[in-house]
């Protein structure tokens, strides 16, 4: 009786030994699996986190100088609201090129040039075909009221929506999940784009003052 009871109670640890068992190398199957496919959640907080570590600051940092050596910054040639804009431009396309084009704000900027240059040569070909510029200029004020009182009628938090989709590139036309990943990710980067860019200044002014305070004793 006591050996038909032990050996029982020996079946019964063996089972839950075994249950264990399968279910730990469940857990570690299902972590496995998430660590190779990590959710949406995770992989935008790993993005957004990666804005704000230093290696990315010198990933940029580099791009940003390679890309402004450049671009044509004599005085005598361009004037200074076209120099800022070069400057803008460049930072601008640095930052999604350090991106890796993964997010639409990055992709945004990457194509804007190209779709800039294919507007300007549609808006120039509807100029030539159009008879009549009072006709032209009619339509355009129609449209535009049109869509000014459209903007009007949306309701408080949906024009708000629209405004935040206007500020960040590839997002105008949204749904607010979207939005709000891609402004989160944006706003990151470019935080981690004032500081490189406040860096570089500061190097910049640095070596120009050592280099005109090294030169004025020669000079007198």
């Amino acid at each position: 009786m006591e050996q038909s009871s032990s050996s029982a109670v020996a079946a019964v640890i063996s089972t839950n030994a075994n249950i264990n068992t399968d279910r730990a190398r469940r857990r570690k199957k299902k972590k496995s699996v998430l660590q190779k496919h990590p959710s949406k959640e995770d992989r935008n907080s790993q993005s957004h986190a990666k804005w704000k570590t230093e290696a990315q600051q010198q990933i940029y940092s580099s791009k940003l100088i390679q890309a402004l050596s450049q671009v044509n910054l004599n005085p005598s040639t361009s004037s200074a609201p076209r120099q800022g804009r070069a400057v803008r431009e460049v930072a601008d396309r640095a930052l999604a090129f350090a991106a890796k084009g993964k997010t639409r704000w990055s992709r945004a900027i990457l194509t804007s040039r190209i779709k800039l240059k294919f507007r300007k040569q549609q808006h120039k070909r509807r100029r030539l075909a159009s008879s009549s510029s009072f006709s032209s200029s009619g339509s355009t004020t129609g449209s535009s009221s049109r869509s000014s009182r459209k903007h009007k009628g949306l309701p408080a938090v949906q024009r708000k929506v629209s405004v935040l989709g206007r500020l960040v590139p590839g997002c105008r036309k949204q749904p607010l999940p979207v939005i709000l990943e891609e402004a989160t990710d944006y706003i990151a980067a470019l935080e981690m784009q004032v500081k490189a860019m406040s860096a570089i200044a500061e190097l910049l002014s640095r070596s120009t003052s050592e280099a005109s305070s090294s030169s004025s004793p020669m000079t007198s």
